[in-house]
């Protein structure tokens, strides 16, 4: 601070002695002493009082760092939720839709399977009524059956190849 050596508190020493006399030396070095002392102690309290302040806004600012880091995190987090939820929506309308497309392919299903099982039988009777002569040798040009669904199609084809008894 000062730069006070040892050859210069020597002399300032013997000119306190020679001014003070060796009677009143000893109470002002004492007095000296004191008003040193309270001064570092002053000093001292003023420079912790600094530090706990400079601590106080550190912790502060950290605070502040972590609460915005938070905050980010948060939003971030909000986000990513929110992608998350709407996927799922999407997802669950994929799902809606091949269930709806997979219950009216079954409805379908049961609706051929339910007309092919109203569809009566061929009936031989009436094949032999169209066409009296099995071997196909008449004089009368041959009259081709009418075209009966087949009860074991499934494609909703009615056609069916004419068959010869």
């Amino acid at each position: 601070m000062f730069d006070i050596g040892f050859s210069e508190l020597l002399v300032i020493a013997i000119v306190a002695l020679v001014v003070l006399g060796p009677e009143r030396l000893p109470k002002a070095a004492r007095f000296a002493g004191l008003w040193v002392r309270r001064a570092r102690n002053q000093w001292d309290s003023v420079k912790q009082e600094l530090e706990r302040e400079l601590q106080a806004e550190d912790i502060k600012r950290q605070m502040q760092d972590v609460r915005q880091s938070m905050q980010d995190t948060e939003s971030e987090l909000r986000a990513s939720g929110e992608a998350a939820r709407r996927h799922v929506q999407d997802v669950d309308a994929q799902g809606r839709t091949l269930a709806d497309e997979i219950h009216s392919t079954e409805k379908l299903s049961e609706t051929l399977s339910t007309a092919a099982q109203s569809v009566p039988p061929a009936m031989p009777e009436a094949d032999a009524a169209i066409n009296p002569d099995p071997a196909g040798v008449t004089d009368m040009p041959a009259v081709a059956s009418p075209a009966r669904p087949d009860p074991n199609d499934v494609t909703g084809d009615a056609r069916r190849p004419e068959s010869t008894p």
